[in-house]
């Protein structure tokens, strides 16, 4: 039933889309006919269709992006200058607030070290996977393998890494993969992700974990991008793997990798439901993210406070979108 009714959805959409198309093209042709008119007049009328209809096309998507995207934005800006209640002004109470919280620095301290760990080895495992399986013959199943996890909802691998890092009291029986190989070597379980500190690198291993599969496809493609004549010279000059892998390769796809550093650092910096499924934020172990979410919906609900750590998390996400675009555009040969 589920099936069927999102085939049925999807058809539904796709037929509404092709009314709408074709109904706004036929009331801007009946409101500015070029049929049956002089040249002066009908081509005025053209100009102002040609004008006019790509707009008339972008529409539904503006449309949806103001209310899904630009009010959010401008509602939780309003917020966050006002009281819990959402009603009245209270001006840059919330901020200040925010600069004297403990969890609040607790967080940001957090953020940044996923900020420079999980970008930083997600690319590289990324690159490093995709250098080697583009030379053995296996190389396309082995992406497959790598890339699944990608496929998984960020809640469902925290679920099956909680039975990695799964603890029980010395003596018993552990289940927990992580565990259960300590114990084998005569070591003593640990409750991992209870942590304070190490738990932040416990939990950063699960997004590496599914990003690496992200970069590895990306990178993979810009290494076959490069000119096989810039290779051919390297070995013919001498040099070795690594130099060519290195000093020949990597600086060609540098833009790539900038891109796909970039675009894991977005995620890292709104990362929550990791946090939120494994410790809730317990142990030291908070994000903004997830911060935000306990005080606009738990605790009887602080909008006032909620909204300003929201607008935290943009005004940091929004210059390394912006760069993120520009340097896209550029690796397009855009200008």
């Amino acid at each position: 039933m589920q099936l069927a009714a999102a085939i049925l959805t999807m058809i539904a959409g796709v037929a509404a889309c092709a009314a709408y198309f074709w109904a706004t093209s036929l009331i801007l042709d009946w409101i500015f006919p070029s049929k049956g008119l002089s040249g002066a007049a009908a081509s005025r009328n053209l100009r102002i269709t040609n004008a006019i209809r790509p707009w008339l096309f972008l529409a539904p998507a503006l449309f949806a992006l103001t209310i899904y995207l630009i009010y959010p934005v401008v509602q939780s800006v309003w917020l966050s200058f006002h009281d819990r209640g959402g009603q009245n002004f209270v001006g840059a109470r919330n901020y200040n607030w925010m600069i004297n919280d403990g969890e609040f620095r607790q967080s940001i301290f957090n953020n940044f070290l996923w900020l420079l760990v999980v970008p930083a080895l997600s690319t590289f495992f990324g690159l490093i996977i995709a250098a080697l399986t583009d030379r053995i013959w296996w190389g396309n199943i082995a992406k497959t393998l790598i890339f699944m996890p990608m496929a998984i909802s960020f809640v469902g691998a925290a679920v099956i890494w909680k039975f990695i890092y799964d603890y029980r009291a010395a003596g018993s029986e552990q289940i927990g993969l992580l565990n259960a190989i300590v114990v084998a070597f005569g070591g003593e379980p640990q409750a991992w992700i209870t942590l304070p500190f190490w738990n932040n690198f416990f939990l950063m291993v699960i997004l590496i974990w599914i990003q690496t599969g992200f970069a590895m496809v990306i990178l993979s493609a810009a290494l076959r991008g490069i000119p096989e004549e810039t290779i051919e010279a390297a070995v013919i000059d001498g040099a070795n793997g690594w130099q060519i892998f290195f000093k020949i390769m990597v600086p060609q796809i540098w833009g790539t990798i900038a891109v796909v550093w970039t675009t894991i650092t977005i995620l890292v910096l709104k990362v929550f439901d990791i946090v939120l499924a494994m410790t809730n934020g317990q142990w030291q172990s908070q994000v903004l993210a997830n911060l935000m979410f306990d005080w606009m919906f738990r605790g009887g609900g602080d909008f006032g406070r909620g909204a300003s750590i929201a607008v935290v998390i943009m005004v940091l996400v929004i210059p390394i979108m912006i760069w993120n675009i520009r340097n896209a555009t550029k690796e397009s040969g855009g200008h």
